[in-house]
Parts: C-alpha cells; sequence; structure tokens
C-alpha cells in the first residue's frame, strides 16, 4: 500500500443507507473536488457537477448492471449451509464464487464436490479452489444462459456489507445508466447521476461515452488475503463509438474523464502509449498506482475509500499520495459519507 494513507474513518461515516433513505436526492450528496494542477480544494454538492466541467470534456461511464451476486443455499448431503458471492463469470461458462459457511469458522466447511441447492431447481458443484485467489472457488451450475438469470433474480440478492443497515432492493444497486447485468457489486462512482443532471450536462456541452467492465468483488472476507489486493480479471470491453468519442477528445483539446475507478483500468489496459484507445473485448487484471503514468485520462470522479483500499494505490496515479491524505482527512472532519451509497470526489 502507497503511504500515508494514515487517516482515521470513524463508524459513523460510513453510508447506511441509499441517500434517498436519508432524505437525499441522488445528485444532493456532497462533492470533494481537488484540482490536480493547483492543489485546490473545494466542496459541493454533486448536482453542481457542470460548474467544473467545460464544454468539450468527456465523461466515460461504466454501463454495467449490478447482479444480485449473493445466494443462500444449502450442502444437500452434508447439511453444512453457505453463501455464495458471485466474482466472475469464466470463458467455459463456470464462475469464480466466494463461499461462506453460515455456521462456525467462515470458510471451513468448504470443499471440493459440494452440492448445493439453492431451491427452485436451483444446484452448483464445487469444482476447483483458484489458484490465484484462495478465497474463491470455481463453482458450476445446474443452469445455464437466460435460464440461470431469471433464477438469480429470483433467489438471489445484492452483495451487503456489515456497515450496511438493512438488505436494500436491488433497484438501489443500480446506475440510472446501466444495461448490461453482470457486475457483482455496483460501479457506484455513477450513482449519484440522475437523468436530469446528465440533460443539463448535455445541454453545457459536455460529452459522453460509454463503456463496459463488470466488477468482481471487493472484498474476500477475508484481512491478509484482502491486504494483497488480487484482482480477478475483469471483463470489459470498449466500443468503437467509444473509443472513437475517446480520440476526438483528446484531438480537439478536451479532459477525458473517468466515472469510477473501473472505467480507469478499462481505458488503461487498451490504451497504447500515445493514449490512443482501440475498440477491444478482453480481461483485465490491471493494478494501478503511482508508478503507472497514464496514458490516456486527465480526470477522476470516484467515490471515497477506506485507508486500507487498493482503490486509494489507484488514485496516487492522479495525485500524491499525501495530497490525497490530507483531502481525505479534511473530509472526515467535515462529516463526508463513505462507500457505495455515501459522497463523491472529482479530481480533475
Amino acid at each position: 500500500m502507497t503511504k500515508p494513507f494514515t487517516f482515521v474513518l470513524p463508524a459513523e461515516l460510513s453510508a447506511k443507507e441509499p441517500p434517498e433513505r436519508r432524505g437525499i436526492a441522488r445528485d444532493g450528496v456532497r462533492l470533494m473536488v481537488i484540482n490536480r494542477h493547483t492543489d485546490q480544494v473545494e466542496h459541493t454538492r454533486f448536482n453542481e457537477l457542470g460548474n467544473f466541467l467545460r464544454p468539450g470534456d468527456l465523461l466515460v461511464f461504466n454501463t454495467s448492471r449490478t447482479l444480485p451476486a449473493a445466494l443462500d443455499g444449502c450442502d444437500a448431503h452434508a447439511g453444512e449451509c453457505v453463501e455464495i458471492r458471485l466474482a466472475q463469470h469464466l470463458s467455459n461458462d463456470s464462475w469464480l464464487a466466494l463461499l461462506m459457511c453460515k455456521q462456525g469458522n467462515l470458510f471451513t466447511c468448504v470443499q471440493s464436490g459440494m452440492q448445493i441447492d439453492f431451491g427452485q431447481g436451483l444446484t452448483a458443484t464445487v469444482e476447483n479452489r483458484d489458484t490465484r485467489i484462495p478465497r474463491l472457488w470455481q463453482v458450476r451450475f445446474s443452469k445455464s444462459g437466460k435460464e440461470f438469470m431469471d433464477l438469480l433474480y429470483r433467489l438471489g440478492s445484492p452483495i451487503r456489507y456489515e456497515y450496511v443497515s438493512a438488505p436494500w432492493d436491488l433497484d438501489y444497486y443500480q446506475t440510472v445508466y446501466a444495461k448490461e447485468p453482470g457486475s457483482a457489486e455496483m460501479p457506484s462512482a455513477g450513482r449519484a447521476f440522475t437523468w436530469k443532471l446528465l440533460f443539463n450536462l448535455k445541454r453545457r456541452g459536455i460529452e459522453t461515452a460509454h463503456i463496459l467492465l463488470h466488477t468482481s468483488l471487493s472484498s474476500y472476507m477475508d484481512d491478509e488475503i484482502d491486504a494483497q489486493h488480487l484482482a480477478s480479471e475483469e471483463e470489459y470491453l470498449i466500443s468503437e463509438a467509444a473509443a472513437q468519442k475517446i480520440n476526438r477528445t483528446h484531438e480537439e483539446g478536451g479532459r477525458v474523464i473517468a466515472v469510477g475507478t473501473t472505467v480507469v483500468r478499462a481505458l488503461e489496459s487498451v490504451a497504447d502509449a500515445t493514449g490512443k484507445v482501440q475498440p477491444q473485448h478482453g480481461y483485465t487484471k490491471l493494478r494501478i498506482t503511482a508508478e503507472h503514468k497514464l496514458k490516456t485520462l486527465d480526470g477522476l470522479l470516484t467515490g471515497l475509500h477506506e485507508p486500507e483500499a487498493s482503490h486509494l494505490d489507484l488514485l496516487t496515479a492522479f495525485l500524491p499520495a499525501e495530497q490525497i491524505c490530507s483531502a481525505y482527512s479534511d473530509a472526515v472532519q467535515r462529516g463526508y459519507l463513505w462507500h457505495e451509497f455515501g459522497d463523491l470526489n472529482l479530481i480533475l
């Protein structure tokens, strides 16, 4: 981990519910704006985003929809009950998944060959442990394609961490522009956008482009493994139209701004040394740190990240770690809220 991320995040600054359930509009959350060139920090509301952008700027969005990626089931033979959290859909139509025991130690009941029954005709076989991330297992479901997705939407629920106060409906975990189902967890940087704000930005001459990256898990529920910042391969798709818009923006002197760290990883995975983006479909496990020289991005809109989060390492490609730590410490003092239902940070 790049130092010094030594700020302390009090538990009460974890956003426990969606802003709409706190009496705040989606786009009414707070926004901290950090100027990369002057070090100036401003504090405002997200619906004022347009004041910090200019005509010709391009916002790049991730259109992946969040899956109800948590499933509860029981081993038909041993009687062990487990929660499965889907992490990645593999090319052979199996899944990488985190399996957690409902009783006793979180992981001791999991073994190869388990047959898990979820009800309504959906079962899964636990195959092999992943070689890169030992908390993940390859799991093969009894259904595939549309039939599997239909059952997943009936039986699954959004992945929820302990700081979230209630099991909120899946709609709360979607951005308004999401299209293609596939993310284990919400690409949350874009959650605060509303159609009204998007139309207002368009009227100001601010352009938009859409790419796809299906997110994996942000935690493997194991502190030692999480501290290693291992990432499973995430599927992305950069269309011809998106690549052309990004390249044209650079040619015309506009700024390309990623809406979320998922967009950073996707675009930096496909950009060449000159910053030109090629249309491409693939998988990435690119880890971005201070040593990474940004090739195609000028700015980033992102949520606020915990001191130990790998996302903070990614931010150091945009700003020195000391500057991030100073801004975050100030945000703590000002009562900003963290995590997927919290406040946002714009780096330009």
